[in-house]
């Protein structure tokens, strides 16, 4: 149980203190199967899996949550091969085309006859929240699956204040610089993949198994195009792309942490996602730390004390 793709958000050490009473809070939020008539529902689920009811799972100060929901299958073409049907007996029988109101009434006919019959397609998505630190990861790369997870959270702690990355360096612009002049932060090494892209006349350059410092590459920053992506590895531990919305995709452990991992052996399921998340949030401290860094993330409340 790596994460694949990671959104981050940042919190308030005061928003930290609301987590004290989390798997209360998710306790009363969890996931209920989707009614006939529902078109979805969403709650948290357990991390280890159908046949546990914990809802969390901390390791330090580290807390993996999961975000379970279910949604109904309905593919429009069916909703309106069975509405046209239906308008049609409708209309036949009237003498006359079927009026606006008369219309919904009888897709939501069709709707509770169709909803019970549809299949039910699940989906999880995990995250973790970092207490000591104020982060918030999620495990996707897509903003609208992230604020869902966010405000499922929200509702059940009734509040959770956390905040996207502000930066006060720009991404695009700082890694622009970085391949530009072929000068990382220490830590970092290139990978072989980039997205460049030209602001102004919205050319779009993808280069994947490349040579990033390649006289090809530079060219191209030259010209004027700007990077929105990049491909990056960590201390040789980690190899991800970093996007000019600082979401972390293509995220893999390379082989140097995946051995550690490799040799403990574990006699569960539980313990080998323990192990994992273990691993995992304490290879991508660093890496945040180095993000904070670079691009000068505060955690929110900082700037107050410092006015104050």
């Amino acid at each position: 149980m790596f994460f694949r793709n990671l959104t981050l958000f940042r919190f308030s050490p005061s928003a930290a203190k609301s987590l004290k009473d989390l798997d209360t809070a998710l306790a009363g939020h969890a996931l209920r199967a989707c009614g006939p008539l529902e078109l979805a529902t969403r709650g948290f689920v357990s991390p280890f899996g159908p046949d546990s009811e914990v809802l969390s799972h901390t390791v330090g100060k580290a807390t993996l949550v999961t975000l379970g929901s279910e949604e109904k299958l309905l593919p429009a073409a069916v909703v309106n091969a069975e509405l046209g049907k239906r308008l049609r007996k409708e209309t036949e029988r009237r003498g006359r085309p079927v009026g606006g109101r008369q219309r919904r009434a009888i897709k939501a006919e069709v709707l509770d006859v169709l909803l019970p019959q549809a299949f039910v397609r699940p989906s999880r998505l995990n995250a973790w929240l970092d207490s000591k630190n104020g982060w918030l990861v999620l495990d996707t790369a897509s903003r609208k699956s992230a604020e869902t997870a966010l405000t499922a959270l929200r509702e059940a702690l009734g509040s959770f204040p956390a905040q996207p990355l502000a930066a006060a360096e720009t991404p695009r612009a700082l890694m622009t610089q970085w391949l530009a002049h072929g000068k990382l932060p220490g830590g970092l090494a290139f990978g072989d993949e980039c997205e460049l892209r030209d602001p102004a006349g919205g050319a779009i350059i993808r280069c994947r198994k490349q040579e990033l410092e390649s006289a090809e590459v530079r060219a191209h920053l030259k010209q004027g195009k700007q990077v929105f992506q990049l491909g990056l590895q960590f201390e040789d531990r980690a190899s991800f792309v970093l996007g000019e919305d600082l979401v972390i995709r293509k995220l893999r452990f390379l082989d140097v942490v995946q051995d550690s991992l490799d040799a403990d052996g574990r006699d569960s399921a539980e313990a080998e996602l323990d192990a994992r998340f273990a691993l995992m949030t304490l290879e991508l401290e660093r890496l945040f730390e180095g993000l904070q860094q670079w691009f000068g993330l505060e955690r929110p409340d900082e700037s107050n004390k410092k006015a104050a």
